[in-house]
């Protein structure tokens, strides 16, 4: 039986890690500032001045295949498409 001034070894393996821990030989530790600091989502500032406003639209199955068909950024080429047609035929 050990003696009750002596660790065990487990508690000699804890006090080791915990150490290793504070040093970072295995792992970064992050206070709990850090913590709260990192949040989900895009950084602040990061986001576009104007905001794009969600919205339902219908498009024929051909025309909508044919859009997503151009690859990623379907959306952002049709908006566009969509503004060079309002700037040709809208009267003020």
């Amino acid at each position: 039986m050990p003696k009750t001034n002596e660790l065990s070894q487990f508690e000699r393996d804890l006090l080791e890690s915990v150490r290793q821990a504070k040093d970072g030989e295995h792992a970064r530790v992050h206070t709990p500032e850090e913590i709260q600091a990192r949040r989900r989502g895009r950084p602040v500032g990061s986001a576009a001045a104007v905001r794009k406003v969600p919205t339902t639209i219908r498009f024929d199955p051909d025309v909508l295949e044919g859009l997503r068909a151009t690859g990623r950024g379907w959306q952002t080429r049709a908006n566009d498409a969509l503004r060079d047609w309002l700037k040709a035929h809208h009267r003020p």
